[in-house]
Parts: structure tokens; C-alpha cells; sequence
């Protein structure tokens, strides 16, 4: 078995390197190749218990996912996030349930409402790698993005309450929606501990490499941990990664460094791995079905197949209106708080309390807000058609083989099913995807020309905020050291702000700063343009996949800084 995951490893990852070279989606292509490929007798068959894939592929994938999604645009695309998320598969585990259960009554209600949990969370890894590479407008892969985060939580602890029912407990609605609850609380509380721990671990131990280690096995623990309080692993994993992601300017430098390209091989290697394993595996499923039940199997794969292609688009139009509902209606609130004259006390209130994400003042920042979390009619053909499923799926049927209360026949069924419905979901969303993109058109070019504006003001301000600091540190400089030296501390700070002064610069070595005065000032200069930088993140100012962009640019003078110290002459011994 060993040798067998090794094989596939290798295969999968060449397969994807190919596809990256060639600008191909990868899960696309891996799930292609494998299933090819599954049809040669030299191919090895891997079966994998559902719960080890789960515990070993869900936590690096979810944390990976929630450090690089920005915390500002989760929160102001959580209405959509939040109906997609937890409503959609809702309604999805509902639709398919009742379809299964006529198609095949011996699967049993609670058997069918199982299936229909299994098969309900879309997996975003497919979609967004389309979306990056067409350029779909941040406000679309937001919301993507953040329903992939979620809507595994909702699958599995659907699945909980099923899979108990089965097994022959009594739960009530109640008894659902308190479960839900105490996974969502449990789930979050223990991500939080588990991310303000390792937040000030990163911030506390400068050794990037010890930092990337503990960051490695912090998802596995939280996921574990969670889920035996009874709490959520997935949003256990996502609450600690969005903590980390948005703390994560504070720490060094080298952290984030070692950080970026770790999580991206680990990525690269699961990814690749998941859907060659859902290609292998499925003509072995069907192979397996007995005669008498073969047709009934397969009907019942391409009736769920359906379902979950027609709900999406049904469920995604109309919470759409209805979200924009109430954000007109919220405007209408503003307007008469306005009217009242009790806006004008609310105001004051927030900018006397100021926090982290001050909320808008004005009613033109209320409909700028609004405006960049809008979605169009193309925006949501888009998201109605990105529904392809994944490795939660295909974990969840197989860890199901175990359940209580399940015949065999009936479980074979649903391991079917959950196999049918990825593989289609994949080849026939995944394969027309683009063309859709391109053909509604759902690009903004005006989002880069934003970008540049904001890099623009904020490079700007951080500039100034930089003189004003070599400033005080100048007359420090003279107190200190003279005012003869004071040229070429100018000379210096000439080089950092490129602006032209007044002073022509020393030649001689006794007023040049030394290494370690350079070091210090250059390194106190950064650290004032980072502060501004997330100040303006925290005040709304300032996109935070933009602030990720100044930063990267900051962390990169910061090596040249360290490269240069490092290749200074070393002062021989006598």
C-alpha cells in the first residue's frame, strides 16, 4: 500500500506540474488522467479508510485556504457566504434526499438524507483555480472562496445527526440545531485558542523554520480536538486560519517567507493527490454494483447528479434578491437615522470608540460598501454553476461504509452516488466553466485600476510618515553624534525617501553611518511603513489582498537589507 500511494503521488504531482505549465486547471486534468488511467491493468487500486482521508487531507487544505483569504472581505461578504454556506446545503441535502428516497426507497429516509449531506458542499479548489486564472472579480471569488471555508461544517454536522437516526437514536429539530450550534461554538473557540497560541509563538520565536513546523501540525490539532469535544474540525481549522492570515503582517518577515511557498507545495501535493484518487476509484465502484441493483444505482447517480446541478442555480438567484433586499431596506434605516438626527450621535460614538474595522459613516461609504460586495446577474451564473465537489464528498460516502444502521447494499449506493456526482461535477461544470466566464464576461478591469489608485495613496502617505520619522531620528543624529554629521545622515536618508536635499553628502568614512546605524534606521523606516499599511487595512482604507501586495514589496527590502548585512567583510582576528 506504501508503494502503491507513492506511485500515485508521483503520477498525480506530474500530471499537475504539467498542467500548471500549460495554464490548465489541474483538478481538472489529474481527475481526467486518473480516470484514463484507472482502466490499464498495471494501476495500482488504493483504498483508503474515509475517516484517515478526512483527518490527514481536510486540515492542511482548509487552513492553507483560510490564511490567504482576506478576514476584511470575509466579514463584509458573510451575508452571501453565510446563504450559500449553511442555507444552500441545507436545502441541497433536502432536495437530494427526497429525489433518492423515490428513486430508491430501500435506502430509507434517514439513508437518503445522509446521502443528500454527503453530496451537498461544493469544493472551491477546482473553481478557484479557474477563477484566478480568468480573473474573476474579487467580490465573486470572495464568496466562493469563504462557501468552501463553511460548508463543510454544515455537511458533516448533518451528517452526524443522519448517521445517529441511523443508528437508531431519537433527535428532534431541536436536537439537530443545538448539535449545529455546539459544533459552530466549540468548533470556534477551540480555532481561536489554537490560533492566538500559535499567533504568539510566530511572534515571540524568531526561527522561521520551528515557526513553519508548528504551523504544519497546528491544523491537524485543532481538527482533532475539536472534533472530539464534539465541536467542528473544519471550523475549528478555519477560525484559527483566518486568525493567523490576519495577524499574520505583524510577525517577521522570514515567517512569512518560509510560510508562503511551504503551504503552497503542501497544496500542490494534496490537491493532486485527492483527485487522482477520485478518478482511480471510480470505475472500481461501478465495477463492484450487482446486477439487480446496477440499474437502480445509476438511475439514482444521475438523478442526484441533476438535483444538485438544477438546485444551485434555483437556491443562488433568489437569495440573491433577497439579500439585496435587505440592503436596501438597511439604507432605508440609515436614511431615517439620518432624517432623525440620531446618526449624527452614532457617528460620534465610533470615532470616539475606534476599532479594528470601523463601520461606514457616511451614507455614500454605506452604498460604496455595498457596491463592492454586489452581485450581478452574471456574478451569480457564475457562482450557480461553481458547485463542483470534492474530496469532503467523496471522504464522507466512504467513511459511511461503517455506519450502523446502513445495509451494505445501501451503502455501496451512496459510495456510487457521492463518486458519480464528483467526477460529473467536475468534468461537466469544471470543463465549461471558462467558456461561461468568457462569455458573460465577468471580468472587471476597473478592480486593478482600484488597486493601483490604493497602492498609490498608500506608498504616498507611507512616505511622508517616513520623513516625519527620519526627522526626529535627524535631530536625535545631531544631539548624539554633532551637527557636523548631519550631511551625511541627510545623504542617507536621501536614499531611502529618493528625494533631493540640501546636503551634498560627506566623503569622508568618520561621517558615514556606520552598518549598524544604517540597519537600525532603514529597519525602523520599514517598521513605520508597515504600521500605516495596516492601519489603513484596519480602517476599511485599504484592500487587504492589496495590503498582502505593499507588504510582499516591504518583506523584500527587508532580505536585501539582511543580504547585504550578511555579505559584509567580517573584521579579522589579530
Amino acid at each position: 500500500m506504501d508503494a502503491e500511494i507513492f506511485y500515485v503521488l508521483v503520477g498525480a504531482v506530474a500530471v499537475a506540474a504539467i498542467a500548471r505549465w500549460r495554464g490548465w486547471p489541474s483538478p481538472l486534468l489529474v481527475t481526467v488522467v486518473a480516470l484514463a488511467a484507472s482502466f490499464l491493468p498495471f494501476v495500482p487500486e488504493l483504498e483508503i479508510d474515509g475517516h484517515v482521508l478526512l483527518a490527514v487531507v481536510l486540515p492542511p487544505l482548509l487552513y492553507s485556504a483560510a490564511l490567504d483569504v482576506s478576514f476584511v472581505s470575509f466579514t463584509k461578504a458573510l451575508p452571501q457566504i453565510r446563504r450559500l454556506g449553511i442555507g444552500l446545503v441545507l436545502v441541497t441535502a433536502v432536495a437530494v434526499g427526497l429525489i433518492a428516497y423515490l428513486i430508491m426507497p430501500s435506502l430509507t429516509l434517514p439513508g437518503a438524507l445522509l446521502l443528500g449531506a454527503i453530496v451537498a458542499p461544493p469544493d472551491a479548489v477546482s473553481a478557484a483555480a479557474i477563477g484566478r486564472k480568468l480573473g474573476l472579480p474579487r467580490r465573486v471569488m470572495n464568496v466562493l472562496s469563504g462557501e468552501s471555508l463553511i460548508n463543510d461544517a454544515t455537511s458533516l454536522t448533518l451528517y452526524r445527526v443522519f448517521a445517529a437516526i441511523l443508528a437508531g437514536a431519537t433527535l428532534s429539530v431541536w436536537d439537530g440545531i443545538w448539535q449545529f450550534i455546539v459544533a459552530v461554538v466549540v468548533g470556534v473557540a477551540v480555532g481561536l485558542v489554537f490560533g492566538i497560541g500559535l499567533h504568539q509563538l510566530r511572534m515571540r520565536l524568531p526561527d522561521p523554520v520551528v515557526n513553519g513546523t508548528f504551523g504544519l501540525l497546528a491544523p491537524f490539532g485543532a481538527y482533532a480536538i475539536a472534533e472530539h469535544l464534539l465541536g467542528s474540525g473544519v471550523l475549528a481549522v478555519v477560525a484559527m486560519g483566518l486568525f493567523v492570515g490576519y495577524n499574520s503582517p505583524q510577525t517577521s518577515y522570514t515567517t512569512r517567507q518560509q510560510e508562503k511557498p511551504l503551504w503552497q507545495s503542501m497544496d500542490f501535493l494534496l490537491e493532486a493527490f485527492v483527485f487522482a484518487y477520485i478518478g482511480l476509484q471510480l470505475p472500481r465502484v461501478l465495477t463492484e454494483l450487482g446486477e439487480g441493483e446496477a440499474g437502480t444505482v445509476l438511475l439514482l447517480s444521475v438523478g442526484v447528479l441533476v438535483t444538485v446541478l438544477v438546485v444551485r442555480p434555483m437556491f443562488v438567484f433568489p437569495a440573491s434578491s433577497w439579500g439585496k433586499m435587505w440592503q436596501r431596506a438597511a439604507l432605508r434605516r440609515w436614511e431615517r437615522a439620518e432624517a432623525s438626527g440620531r446618526l449624527e450621535q452614532w457617528q460620534q460614538r465610533s470615532t470616539e470608540r475606534p476599532g479594528r474595522f470601523r463601520p461606514p459613516l457616511t451614507r455614500e461609504e454605506l452604498q460604496a460598501e455595498h457596491s463592492k460586495t454586489h452581485l450581478s446577474w452574471r456574478d451569480n451564473a457564475v457562482i450557480s454553476w461553481a458547485g463542483m465537489r470534492g474530496v469532503v464528498t467523496i471522504a464522507i460516502a466512504v467513511a459511511a461504509s461503517d455506519l450502523a444502521g446502513l445495509s451494505s447494499a445501501s451503502a455501496h449506493a451512496i459510495v456510487v452516488v457521492a463518486f458519480v456526482v464528483t467526477v460529473g461535477t467536475l468534468l461537466l461544470q469544471g470543463l465549461t466553466l471558462p467558456a461561461l466566464i468568457r462569455a458573460l464576461g465577468v471580468v472587471d478591469a476597473s478592480e486593478a485600476q482600484e488597486d493601483q489608485r490604493e497602492i498609490a495613496e498608500v506608498r504616498s502617505r507611507t512616505r511622508e510618515v517616513g520623513k516625519a520619522y527620519l526627522r526626529k531620528k535627524r535631530v536625535a543624529w545631531a544631539a548624539e553624534r554633532g551637527e557636523d554629521r548631519l550631511p551625511a545622515f541627510d545623504a542617507f536618508a536621501q536614499r531611502l525617501v529618493r528625494v533631493e536635499t540640501d546636503a551634498e553628502g560627506s566623503r569622508r568614512e568618520d561621517m558615514r553611518p556606520t552598518y549598524d546605524e544604517f540597519s537600525t534606521m532603514s529597519r525602523g523606516w520599514l517598521a513605520v511603513r508597515r504600521r500605516i499599511v495596516l492601519e489603513e487595512r484596519d480602517a476599511g482604507k485599504l484592500n487587504e489582498e492589496v495590503m498582502r501586495e505593499l507588504i510582499d514589496e516591504m518583506d523584500a527590502e527587508e532580505l536585501t537589507l539582511d543580504a547585504k548585512g550578511a555579505l559584509r567583510p567580517t573584521p579579522s582576528s589579530p
